[in-house]
């Protein structure tokens, strides 16, 4: 169920930014009338989307062990957002709507960046048990055994070292890739650890 919920997540995301980006456009370049029918054909679609993305979103949170300071400036964002979006499309106010939508852009980036940002960081002589710790206990557990977001029990997983290495680096499904965030040797860390402290256990 999480596993859908987060692809659900995602399309209401894309769809979302996609109507407030149409609408900023038609707002910015003087087109009153074309936004003005946009609007009128897209309101329900947008309710939709909206209720979507904020009911996923809130679900999606429930399931974290715990909310971090990105978190939470995150839906702040979203929700600031919310109420400069509606005041500048209803007055037709491009300082607002613009804002508005740099709003929702920059909460979207918001952990992509905080993830970056802090793989940057990691030092490279961690063992595979601390980056596996660090990077996979969050949807695995400590035990493997966890199954958040729709994630595998790595207990009972019947891959090979080879199976486990290339589903860290490439991802899989919701599990995102750790090619760009994970050196080779890192990665053959962790899969090392979990073939054999967690596989069978």
């Amino acid at each position: 169920m999480a596993t859908g919920m987060l692809h659900t997540h995602y399309l209401m995301v894309v769809l979302f930014t996609l109507i407030y980006l149409i609408k900023t456009i038609l707002l910015l370049s003087d087109r009153d009338e074309l936004l003005e029918k946009f609007k009128k054909k897209t309101k329900i679609a947008e309710m939709v989307v909206s209720f979507g993305f904020l009911a996923t979103g809130i679900f999606l949170m429930t399931q974290l062990p715990a909310i971090n300071m990105y978190h939470i400036i995150k839906i702040s964002l979203v929700f600031l957002s919310i109420p400069l979006a509606v005041v500048g499309f209803k007055n037709k106010n491009k300082v607002l709507a613009s804002f508005s939508f740099f709003l929702i852009v920059a909460s979207f980036s918001l952990a992509y960046k905080a993830k970056e940002a802090k793989a940057g960081k990691k030092s490279m002589a961690m063992t595979g048990k601390e980056l596996f710790e660090e990077k996979c206990s969050l949807c695995h557990g400590n035990d493997g055994k966890l199954g958040l977001s729709g994630a595998k029990d790595l207990s009972l997983t019947a891959l090979n070292h080879e199976g486990i290495v290339g589903i860290i680096t490439n991802g899989k499904n919701a599990m995102t890739s750790y090619k760009s965030t994970l050196s080779v040797e890192q990665i053959e860390a962790v899969s090392s650890y979990i073939e054999t402290d967690l596989k069978g256990k």
